[in-house]
This record gives C-alpha cells, sequence and structure tokens, in this order.
C-alpha cells in the first residue's frame, strides 16, 4: 500500500522530505509532481526500481528514462556539455524543458540511447522537486507518469493514489500539477533540434 504524503509546495515540510528521501534511498519508487504533470521516479542503482517503473508505465527496454537534476553542476556530470551549450541552458533552466545531451561515462549504458550515447536530463524548477533531490543528493531516474490505454499526463494525486497504490511506494500529493509534458530539445547538433513541444517556451532556443 502506497504511502501518500501531502506536502506544502511553498514551504515543503523537512520531515516529510527526509521520508521521501529514505524510501527513495531504500529502492523506492515515488510519484511525483513537476513542472509538467506528474512522473514516476527512482534512484540509479536500483534495477528493480527501474523495471517497476518500466512495468507501470508499460514501457519496453527502449524507452529511455529521464535524468532529473538539481542543477547544472550536477547535470555536468552526467552530460557532455560545450561552452555554447552551457550558456543555454544557464539562460533557460531550471523549467519545463528535456535537453538530450551526449552522454559522460557516468551515465550507465542501459541508461543511454543504444546508438547515439546520449541521454535525456531536465533541471526542475518545482519547489518539492529541488527538495527531494537536495535530500537524496543526487539525480533521479524519472518518467512521466503517462498511463497505458489513457491519453493525458496524471495531475492529481488522489487519482494516483487510487489507482497505483498496490504499484507504487509513495505518491507525493501538493494539489493540482501543471497538465502537459515538457519541451525536449536536442543539443547533441550545433544547431537546437526540436523532439517535442510542450510547456517549456522555444523562442529562446530558435524553435517558436
Amino acid at each position: 500500500m502506497a504511502q501518500f504524503f501531502n506536502i506544502n509546495l511553498s514551504h515543503p515540510q523537512a520531515r516529510l522530505i527526509t521520508h521521501t528521501a529514505e524510501i527513495l534511498q531504500a529502492g523506492g519508487v515515488i510519484a511525483y509532481p513537476t513542472d509538467s504533470g506528474y512522473a514516476l521516479g527512482c534512484m540509479l542503482g536500483h534495477s528493480e526500481a527501474q523495471a517497476r517503473i518500466r512495468q507501470i508505465r508499460g514501457a519496453d527496454a527502449q524507452h529511455l528514462f529521464t535524468l532529473v537534476c538539481r542543477n547544472l553542476a550536477e547535470l555536468g556530470n552526467y552530460a557532455i556539455v560545450s561552452n555554447s551549450q552551457f550558456r543555454l541552458l544557464k539562460a533557460n533552466t531550471p523549467g519545463a524543458y528535456t535537453f538530450i545531451l551526449n552522454a559522460t561515462r557516468e551515465v550507465p549504458r542501459k541508461l543511454q540511447h543504444p546508438k547515439r550515447n546520449t541521454i535525456g536530463l531536465r533541471v526542475p524548477q518545482h519547489a518539492v522537486v529541488q527538495a527531494i533531490l537536495e535530500a537524496i543528493n543526487a539525480p533521479l531516474l524519472s518518467m512521466t507518469l503517462l498511463l497505458p490505454d489513457e491519453e493525458g499526463v496524471q495531475t492529481e494525486a488522489w487519482d494516483i493514489r487510487d489507482k497505483l497504490e498496490h504499484s507504487v511506494d509513495l505518491v507525493v500529493d501538493v494539489g493540482h500539477c501543471a497538465a502537459g509534458a515538457t519541451s525536449v530539445i536536442n543539443l547533441t547538433n550545433d544547431t537546437p533540434e526540436l523532439v517535442r513541444a510542450g510547456l517549456g517556451d522555444l523562442s529562446p532556443f530558435g524553435l517558436a
């Protein structure tokens, strides 16, 4: 049975954030709010948790996780970033973007695109997510909470609890979560390439 934490968006309760971190560090799977709908998350190194997320999502091994980082310094541990890319990222993070970047050796091969050696990374603006990331002192492996046979991303914690109370270890409730998806932008080439239009503003990348 999943636990259910009602966390204050403006002032996340330290006790609940610490408990969330403990669940993740023990190999748990959480449903948590982001800048763009709810997502499923676990920590690196917990293959069983990763398998559970894939099962919930109905995703095969070809569907890649996104690595959710606290800031650009942490992102730099997992992605090869040029000076021009860094300036672009600095001007547009945190926010509702997922960036496709070339992966460093720190990223396990099974988390990279099998042909391009790339990884999807994001730096969220969401205060509760930032608090969780700070508490675990590490990035989260994440997939958007889009359930099989459903079209939209999940946005209400109570609805997620009803559907997944026996599938996840924790549902984090902050109230209604923004509907939509991140804008996915490929930065592995000289010119930014739009992979998916979402909530993140495309104009800074010349893609509007």
